[in-house]
């Protein structure tokens, strides 16, 4: 096996933050806090194993002078890592911005958790006791991990703490406090917070200037913070898409274009062609671009002396197209952005329009959303793609979305009608 080492770069990572004190220290609120903050603008979804107890940071109808949060919300009584892991899936298909999941503790030590399905496997006929048992369900915790920690969002987890005691002698001595998760359990998150009565100490973290700070009811700012440090990275996806579209690019180019996507995952990743508008892959447009500049062979080489004639021209419709270029715009307003783009497929197929021959229908919902009529989505601006945007998710949470988004478009269409005489 041959090993490669590349330059290394940081790429846009996203939050592992968690939160850990006794109960009622604000851990919850404080996870919601931050939430807010890291979401910009998107979803924010908590898988609550505490009873509900999240529910008492939700608006209140009818009364918005109560401070509230704004979240969606997954009860878990449960607390099984196979649980764990739907309901990181859900919230992928969901497209959660933060998943909290308050408390961690209980997929350690509730319910369902890793040490009551120790005592399951120390049960079973010839299973050799709690020794043997720890081996299936190391593997369950790690593919709980994995799920956890690859989930595409932030990822904020409470976990309870209690105090712990040494016994010297017939003295009890306190000696500080435990946290109530498998230990090391730290080690796998880039912050750790501890709370007390309201305010928070980082005890643990990978963040420059965050070290040892104690903050009283941390909030946007620490939040804010921590997102700098993110915010130091790129977007490879975009960096990929940037490289693909820019003026000279080469055959060979392509090639390294498709190489670095590959080694990264992301040929599958959903994006609008920036032409055209269709929904595609990363890599589809890679290999779109890169067929148009593949050179043509060389021509055979002739056996008779004397000058070769030229080669007859290929039919207009066997040309290798051009490179696809982005159209100019004469507006003086940003343009779609290309994350925007990509997530127009998701949030399209989200409300039952995502496949190719619903292009017209997208457009035409499209102009109903914007108020103007546009031939591809890369004649958006970034406001009117915002504004799509925020629309498409609207109905795509919903219990019927494309039911519901079709009786707006319809209502919309309605709306232009003349009114009868």
């Amino acid at each position: 096996m041959t090993f490669t080492f590349a330059p290394a770069t940081r790429e846009t990572a996203k939050a592992r933050i968690a939160l850990q004190g006794p109960g009622g220290s604000g851990k919850t609120k404080t996870a919601l806090r931050f939430a807010e903050t890291l979401a910009k603008g998107g979803t924010i979804g908590v898988v609550d194993t505490e009873r509900g107890s999240a529910l008492k940071y939700a608006p209140v109808p009818g009364r918005p002078d109560i401070e509230a949060h704004e979240f969606a919300h997954l009860p878990m009584a449960f607390c099984s890592p196979e649980n764990l892991i739907a309901a990181v899936n859900a919230a992928i298909e969901a497209r959660v911005a933060v998943l909290i999941i308050d408390s961690w503790s209980h997929f350690w030590a509730g319910k369902g958790g890793l040490l009551a399905r120790v005592d399951e496997e120390a049960k079973k006929a010839g299973s050799g006791g709690k020794f043997t048992a720890w081996g299936p369900v190391n593997n369950l915790e790690q593919d709980m991990l994995d799920a956890l920690l690859g989930f595409p969002g932030h990822v904020i987890v409470t976990m309870r703490t209690k105090n712990d005691y040494e016994m010297e002698g017939k003295k009890v001595t306190k000696v500080g406090v435990k946290t109530v998760q498998r230990e090391g359990a730290e080690y796998e998150v880039d912050v750790v917070i501890d709370m007390v009565e309201g305010a928070g100490t980082v005890t643990k973290t990978r963040y420059d200037g965050l070290a040892g700070i104690s903050v009283h009811h941390p909030g946007p700012e620490l939040a804010e913070t921590i997102l700098e440090q993110l915010g130091q990275g790129v977007d490879v996806v975009q960096v990929i898409l940037d490289e693909l579209t820019v003026e000279g690019l080469t055959y060979q180019g392509a090639l390294e274009l498709h190489a670095k996507a590959k080694s990264r995952g992301l040929l599958t990743t959903g994006t609008l062609h920036p032409t055209t508008g269709e929904p595609t892959t990363i890599g589809d447009l890679i290999a779109e671009y890169g067929t148009a500049l593949k050179p043509a062979p060389a021509p055979a080489p002739v056996s008779a002396p004397g000058p070769a004639a030229p080669a007859p021209a290929a039919p207009a419709d066997e040309q290798p197209a051009p490179a696809p270029t982005p159209p100019a715009r004469s507006t003086g307003e940003a343009p779609v952005s290309p994350p925007q783009m990509r997530m127009m497929h998701a949030c399209f197929a989200k409300v039952g329009l995502g496949a190719k021959e619903d292009r017209e229908r997208r457009l035409q919902a499209t102009a109903l959303i914007i108020g103007r009529q546009i031939g591809s989505a890369n004649e958006l601006t970034a406001s009117e793609a915002a504004t799509l945007l925020d629309t498409l998710n609207a109905y795509g949470d919903r219990a019927d979305p494309a039911g519901d988004f079709n009786a707006m478009i319809q209502g919309l269409l309605d709306a232009q009608q003349p009114a009868a005489a």
